[in-house]
């Protein structure tokens, strides 16, 4: 009985892991405070925006969210969690959503 590591290193490589892609996305982790969540939005030129996690259980932004996964999946180009909107209709959203 053994593992097989040569299918878990193949994985990591699927998947974009690397300790590169590790130190960049710790790094970018650190700017986040806890109970938050960092996305980005935008249609051509994504824009950061750094937004509380009690979002994640509104309808609205569950919407958005399933947008996201047709558009992209599980495989986003940012690294993060990519919104497809425009930013204006996302603050419009998340003010809604913060009052």
């Amino acid at each position: 009985m053994g593992f097989r590591l040569p299918s878990i290193i193949n994985a990591k490589q699927t998947l974009g892991w690397s300790p590169t892609t590790a130190r960049q996305a710790a790094s970018k982790a650190i700017d986040v405070p806890k109970g938050y969540f960092a996305v980005y939005v935008g249609e051509s030129q994504k824009k950061r925006f750094v937004i509380p996690i009690s979002y994640l259980s509104q309808p609205l932004f569950q919407d958005l969210l399933s947008q996201a996964e047709e558009e992209y999946g599980y495989n986003h180009p940012m690294g993060g969690l990519t919104i497809p909107c425009r930013e204006d209709i996302f603050l419009d959203l998340t003010s809604r959503l913060s009052g």
